[in-house]
């Protein structure tokens, strides 16, 4: 198991599964999303795919028709071929509808989608909910584009089928859960997509190697909305009965920025970890507020659901300039780096979930401490500092506080107050209460 600071090599991996997982054109329906997924189960324990048929009801929503694609291209007047979806599965609008067809470069227009201000970049754009067809592609080449007639070519259709999502529960002594989710539908984009699901994997691997975990830990792996929701319309009673704190991952693979969305209550477990963690990670991070939300725990917190979700990312989904475009990529925006420390970012918070006890002083006054091996013998200017953690815990074990409440009166990291535990009960100094059995 890697130590906490281990990391450009764990973040080296999760890039390499990224670039294994970029060229699958993935969707919220379909075979690149299956693949994806199984992808993901083989580095996970006990990971079931689930299917959730065409016309079944997702809360307020109905899972549509599967979508799948053999090949969308453009022929121009002389020729060439652009717009492969071979070449870049953002070029084909997601969800088109099949079409051969020659068209004129005026009537070819209105089909096209292409971003001014960026004009490099192929924009993402779909349409799930409403037949139509088209293309991404710059607009520099999109303003190329000559007069003339264009053979337009779009192998692709609709059908009943099924939407999958990903699932894997990691037991621990409790049955209380904490919910993890991530999202798999993006096609070809780097934060915005493939970080989530590679950071969560990873993570959820560790969390599996751990010889220890008080709370169990639920891993899901959905195409954004529909998946959330489809699982919610199954899973939603035995949710809210276990689970006790849970996080949205995405957007969690740069190196630009710290952020926190809160969960709609704003005062859940989970937001108190993800404020804590992130005050003694980076102190500097921005705090969003709900009605800056835009993704699935828009479901995951909506009244009458309620769960205690929040997120933490990196630089969040809308606020940086290649979102949901091609030039969201490996190369420049998502690093081993972003990865590995948004990696040891959340260790922090499965460490602080699983150390979240109450302590309890068993001792009146300060414990004598040196009799028992636990303070400097010998007293001199600063050989306190080592022993300090502890005694500060001690001064506020009252019964009353969690460790993570001690920690945030204290203003120490929950992590090395943590240590202190085990030796102070050995010595008959403290007692622990387990929350959320």
């Amino acid at each position: 198991m890697r130590e906490f600071g281990d990391i450009e090599s764990v973040g080296r991996e999760m890039h390499d599964f990224a670039r294994e997982l970029w060229p699958l054109p993935r969707s919220i329906s379909g075979e690149g999303l299956r693949t994806t997924l199984r992808a993901i189960g083989e580095r996970l324990p006990s990971f079931d795919l689930v299917e959730v048929a065409s016309g079944s009801r997702a809360l307020d929503w109905i899972v549509p028709d599967e979508w799948w694609v053999r090949e969308a291209w453009i022929e121009t007047p002389d020729g060439r071929r652009i717009c492969d979806f071979a070449t870049c599965n953002l070029h084909l609008v997601g969800y088109s509808t099949g079409v051969d067809a020659v068209l004129s470069r005026e009537q070819l227009e209105a089909h096209l989608h292409s971003l001014p201000a960026q004009p490099d970049a192929i924009p993402y754009v779909t349409s799930y909910y409403e037949r139509r067809w088209g293309f991404c592609l710059s607009h520099r080449e999109r303003e190329s584009l000559p007069p003339g007639q264009y053979r337009v070519h779009i192998d692709a259709g609709h059908g009943p089928g099924s939407i999958s999502y990903g699932e894997c529960l990691i037991p621990g002594e409790s049955e209380a859960e904490v919910l993890l989710s991530t999202y798999c539908c993006h096609p070809s984009m780097a934060n915005n997509e493939l970080s989530g699901p590679v950071l969560l994997a990873q993570l959820g691997a560790w969390i599996a190697a751990l010889p220890r975990r008080r709370l169990s830990w639920r891993l899901l792996f959905v195409p954004e909305m529909i998946g959330s929701a489809a699982w919610l319309e199954r899973n939603r009673a035995r949710a809210q009965a276990h689970v006790v704190a849970g996080f949205n991952l995405s957007c969690v693979g740069d190196e630009r920025a710290w952020g926190y969305l809160p969960s709609r209550a704003g005062n859940t477990l989970a937001d108190r970890v993800a404020r804590h963690v992130l005050g003694h990670l980076a102190p500097g991070f921005r705090s969003w507020r709900w009605i800056d939300r835009g993704s699935d725990e828009s479901h995951y917190c909506a009244p009458g659901i309620d769960l205690p979700v929040a997120s933490v990312f990196r630089s969040k989904y809308g606020s940086y300039p290649e979102y949901h475009t091609s030039l969201d990529d490996l190369e420049h925006v998502v690093t081993p780096r972003g990865l590995g420390e948004s990696f040891a970012a959340f260790q922090r918070i499965v460490e602080a979930l699983e150390a979240d006890v109450v302590p309890k002083t068993l001792v009146l006054g300060e414990p004598q401490l040196g009799r028992r091996g636990l303070y400097p013998s010998l007293s001199m200017k600063g050989s306190t500092a080592g022993v300090r953690p502890m005694l500060d815990l001690l001064s506020e074990a009252d019964g009353a506080r969690s460790l993570l409440e001690i920690a945030d009166r204290i203003g120490r990291p929950v992590w090395q107050l943590a240590p202190c535990l085990d030796p102070l009960r050995a010595h008959g100094l403290l007692s622990v209460e387990e929350l959320h059995r």
